[in-house]
């Protein structure tokens, strides 16, 4: 399967995110499980060996290897680490902002920057009392000549500790035109981010909150128009967060089969291995058959979005299986390790917080299953994945 979508250049792209993974992350995760807090060293260490701009074409220093390179990326890493990949997928989200977006002189600021990992980009959208309502925010933006005047807050937003360039969707008007994205960097006075609260897991990730009060900023930093910020936050959430989130789900998965199958080989009862037991061995023949179930629709839906092909359908289709199937798996390898799996000594029970983690962003199960619906009942709005599909359409990865 995985050579029927990849080119050698993924082959090599996998091996040296794994090789990275397990010499830099690894070692950190007893750490980052003590603290329960945003690794910063390990976030920029990561962002330097220039993953981040793997769906950053050439002109702009980035890798220009699309968007099942960046899959790849995302999912070696979570493998090891769903924080990690966690960090990956959120500044992927924004990046994309600005390749959509972003004006020629805002894609040569910032996109380099990116690439090089000199920067940490993020999306804003949700509000604390709006949740996954887009046009229920009330966080507003006001002109002021030259400048904009931010008033606020926004929550979940990830890598909001350790960002540098916050991509920010505010109301400057009524109704659906009236959303407007700006970019806001993380020195401006009159930006502060909240507390960061403790979480069931992604534990070295951060998700929180950010403040705007009176934050003013030049007309310059607006993304595209006036009434261009409902379609820079569901097109960043359809397009790279379904696909990002997949891997994740996709390479905490692959992390709870190894484990899991390891457990049952070392493991012995009745003078014999675990996975002789029927029970056992049944349990890990469905983890077996999710994963590999879940893969092929995570690299069919960005294969096909690598190709400037309409694939929406999919991509909430890849979301809901990965996200669901990693929390069936994770509920069976914990059942397989009965006790065992309750102690920190072991990663299984890290990697069921985390795959908890990835069930509500970019849309819960039934947003993806609502959507599905409309797809199969033909009153779908549309298809993101075509009107972008321009920007998006990347030359195939060569060797």
């Amino acid at each position: 399967m995985d050579s029927y979508f990849s080119s050698r250049l993924h082959h090599r792209i996998r091996e040296t995110v794994r090789d990275f993974a397990e010499s830099e992350v690894r070692p950190r995760i007893p750490d980052m499980e003590a603290s329960r807090s945003v690794h910063r060293e390990l976030s920029r260490m990561i962002a330097r060996q220039g993953w981040l701009g793997a769906t950053i074409s050439q002109e702009y220093g980035g890798m220009g290897a699309g968007h099942l390179a960046k899959t790849i990326i995302i999912e070696e890493l979570s493998r090891v680490s769903g924080a990690m990949g966690a960090m990956v997928q959120a500044s992927q989200l924004g990046t994309a902002k600005i390749v959509h977006f972003g004006s020629d002189e805002q894609r040569k600021t910032w996109l380099p920057a990116i690439a090089a990992g000199e920067c940490l980009p993020t999306i804003a959208v949700t509000e604390p009392e709006s949740g996954g309502h887009v046009l229920g925010m009330t966080a507003s933006a006001v002109r002021s000549g030259d400048d904009y005047i931010l008033n606020g807050s926004k929550v979940f937003v990830g890598n909001s500790h350790v960002g540098d360039l916050h991509g920010v969707v505010v109301r400057t008007g009524p109704g659906s035109k009236g959303l407007t994205a700006f970019l806001v960097e993380s020195d401006r006075p009159g930006f502060r981010t909240g507390p960061q609260a403790p979480a069931m897991g992604l534990h070295g990730f951060s998700f929180g909150e950010l403040v705007f009060e009176d934050c003013r900023i030049p007309a310059s930093n607006r993304l595209g128009d006036e009434g261009d910020g409902l379609s820079v936050a569901y097109s960043s959430s359809v397009l790279y967060g379904r696909a990002n989130l997949t891997a994740v789900s996709l390479g905490i998965h692959q992390a709870i089969m190894e484990e899991t199958t390891r457990f049952t080989v070392e493991r012995h009862r009745y003078g014999k291995p675990l996975h002789e037991l029927p029970s056992v061995k049944l349990k890990l023949g469905q983890i077996q058959s999710r994963l590999m179930t879940a893969r092929l629709a995570a690299y069919h839906a960005v294969h096909l979005l690598d190709r400037g092909l309409s694939c929406d359908a999919e991509l909430m289709n890849a979301k809901l299986v990965n996200v669901e199937s990693a929390l069936d798996s994770a509920r069976n390898a914990m059942e397989i390790h009965a006790a065992a799996g309750l102690f920190t000594d072991r990663p299984i029970e890290r990697y069921l917080r985390d795959a908890h983690h990835i069930f509500a962003p970019a849309g819960t199960s039934d947003i993806q299953l609502l959507r599905l619906a409309e797809v199969a009942l033909g009153t779908a709005k549309g298809s993101w994945s075509e009107r972008l599909s321009e920007l998006l359409r990347l030359e195939p990865a060569h060797a």
